[in-house]
């Protein structure tokens, strides 16, 4: 494994993770979110993830790429049964384009990591009952 560059893992901390759906808000990573307490609970589950097939290992891709492999994210996480929001990370102020990723409600720590690496992300964020975004760290780095 490699380690991610400092400039990168503070770009991940800083990113706004954008939930779609009926009723949109953001994740910040180490923020409590009583938005997604309310989601968690409308839905019977104490955990999620914020995960991306785009841009494996933080290196930019095609548009066309990075639409297909969401396409296939979005096909495992159906034949898992699980249920998702479309959403977005985007930076505030880097000029990174916007990446197209999933909240996954009731993803387990465990398998959001599985996940992660299947797509060869750097990192995911995971939710516990806590609600706190936290940053998980799939390659070598700095602890999230």
């Amino acid at each position: 494994m490699t380690a991610i560059p400092a400039e990168l893992l503070a770009a991940y901390r800083e990113t706004e993770y954008r939930v779609g759906g009926d009723a949109p808000f953001i994740l910040r990573i180490n923020q409590a979110s009583p938005l997604l307490r309310q989601l968690h609970s409308r839905h019977g589950v104490t955990s999620s993830a914020f995960i991306t097939a785009a841009n494996p290992r933080s290196q930019p891709c095609t548009l066309a790429f990075n639409t297909e492999r969401q396409q296939q994210l979005a096909a495992e996480l159906r034949r898992l049964h699980l249920l998702f929001i479309e959403g977005e990370g985007t930076h505030p102020s880097n000029g990174w384009p916007p990446e197209p990723s999933f909240l996954v409600l009731g993803l387990t720590r465990a398998t959001a990591e599985r996940l992660g690496h299947r797509w060869a992300q750097n990192a995911i964020v995971v939710c516990a009952e806590d609600t706190i975004p936290q940053l998980l760290l799939l390659t070598c780095g700095q602890p999230g």
